[in-house]
């Protein structure tokens, strides 16, 4: 428990510094991100809490699909997402201080890459310690485990559903989209691939904790 507590704190950092620079580069970030990027601009409020409170709905929607109400499923849920939220909004302001958003388009390309693999490996990690997890994840967790066999890459792309129907929303109410392009493209097609890579070669010792 010692060990799986110390990956979650890691991976917590990871996944928020990794989201924070792919939207800092401006050329698409995870599909997730992305969308609450866009419904930040749709609501007129900050990132941070639009990802709290998307944070919220979806952790309802969790509890719907595993059949019956898990107390420290939900609690984990709340917990995981309330420093994330605002980790990622603060993260995305310090890329920008540093310039990030200047750099050339062949940096930013690579920097969106490494963020992009970033956030599968941060997700990889808290998904086989099972202590917190932000719903998102834990909603493409759910889908994987209990109805797709165990598939990370099909459960990713089925977890999509919901984002990209509320950018496509967006879309429509403000004629705007923001934070998509080439990194959105790539996280839809390769995270989940990347992430089942990661189960194995990534703290490999590091095992799923399965509780479905």
């Amino acid at each position: 428990m010692k060990q799986r507590l110390g990956f979650l704190v890691f991976s917590i950092i990871l996944n928020s510094a990794a989201n924070g620079l792919t939207i800092s580069t401006n050329l698409g970030s995870a599909v997730w991100t992305a969308s609450s990027v866009n419904l930040a601009d749709w609501i007129h409020i900050s990132l941070g809490t639009t990802m709290f409170i998307y944070g919220i709905v979806v952790t309802l929607m969790n509890q719907i699909l595993i059949g019956s109400f898990d107390r420290r499923r939900f609690i984990s849920n709340l917990l995981y997402i309330i420093p994330f939220s605002y980790l990622v909004d603060w993260t995305h302001l310090f890329w920008n201080w540093i310039g990030v958003p200047g750099y050339s388009l062949g940096w930013r390309i690579v920097i969106d890459l490494v963020g992009l693999t970033g956030i599968a490996f941060a997700v990889s990690i808290y998904q086989r310690c099972n202590i917190l997890m932000h719903p998102n994840d834990d909603l493409s967790y759910i889908l994987r485990f209990k109805y797709l066999h165990g598939s990370a890459a099909l459960a990713q792309w089925v977890s999509y559903t919901p984002p990209i129907l509320i950018m496509v929303m967006s879309y429509f109410a403000t004629g705007q989209l923001h934070a998509i392009g080439f990194g959105t493209v790539w996280a839809l097609l390769t995270q989940g691939i990347v992430m089942g890579w990661a189960d194995n070669h990534v703290f490999p010792r590091l095992k799923h904790h399965v509780d479905l």
